[in-house]
């Protein structure tokens, strides 16, 4: 039986993301997707998760790796990554050809979760995140809505003292990593590769397309950089 509108069968969620029905279970009961009522999720939290997280089958990066190769692709230094490391993640950037498969590798640089919360608090909001501007892929900002990085130490605090409400809906998007926030900082400040990270997987169509042009534009610029 299809439900329609805001909400998905356990069926319909299999479909989508190719899963098994116990797999649609076991993610509602991870919180990686949202359950309303039994057999019933809610479709923003399932579509999100599948732009996310694709069907499955890509390889992801550890936390520090996927960092490393973001800033790579920046044209930056690693932090905290070694020689080794670094030489093998050239590497594999060099091999890698389509972006969507990179966005999905990238995915692990931080754990998404998206809030709601009164409008008066959301300049507060934005300025406690380092939040890569939409100006850099020539997308109009969107005061309503804030999109950013905040360190994992630091998020349950701007939750209490902002009175966040967490909400598959919600237009606060909170992006949570445990990597030093001053070298994300530096990345979103270079120029427009990280941004475009972010839009890849966005649920919006027109702001994915531009994230994964750019992201292409990276890859072959760094390919042509790799054989000088």
């Amino acid at each position: 039986m299809a439900i329609g509108g805001d909400f998905l069968t356990t069926q319909e969620v299999s479909g989508l993301l190719g899963v098994e029905a116990r797999q649609v279970r076991g993610l509602a009961e991870a919180g990686a997707i949202t359950r309303v009522a039994r057999g019933i999720f809610d479709r923003t939290s399932v579509e999100r998760y599948r732009a996310e997280r694709g069907s499955g089958r890509t390889r992801t990066w550890a936390e520090h790796t996927a960092w490393g190769a973001v800033a790579l692709l920046s044209g930056a230094a690693p932090l905290g990554l070694g020689d080794v490391q670094t030489s093998r993640l050239r590497a594999a950037l060099r091999d890698i050809t389509d972006p969507t498969d990179l966005a999905l590798r990238l995915r692990d640089r931080a754990s998404v979760t998206t809030w709601s919360g009164h409008r008066s608090v959301i300049d507060r909001v934005r300025a406690e995140l380092v939040v890569p501007g939409r100006q850099w892929l020539g997308l109009v900002e969107d005061a309503t809505i804030v999109d950013g990085y905040i360190h994992a130490d630091r998020i349950a605090d701007v939750v209490r003292r902002c009175r966040l409400v967490e909400d598959t809906t919600g237009l606060i998007t909170l992006r949570s990593t445990s990597m030093d926030i001053d070298f994300i900082k530096s990345l979103a400040a270079l120029n427009r590769t990280l941004a475009a990270v972010d839009a890849a997987t966005s649920l919006d169509p027109r702001e994915r397309g531009v994230g994964v042009q750019v992201l292409l534009g990276r890859l072959e610029l760094f390919r042509e950089n790799g054989r000088g």
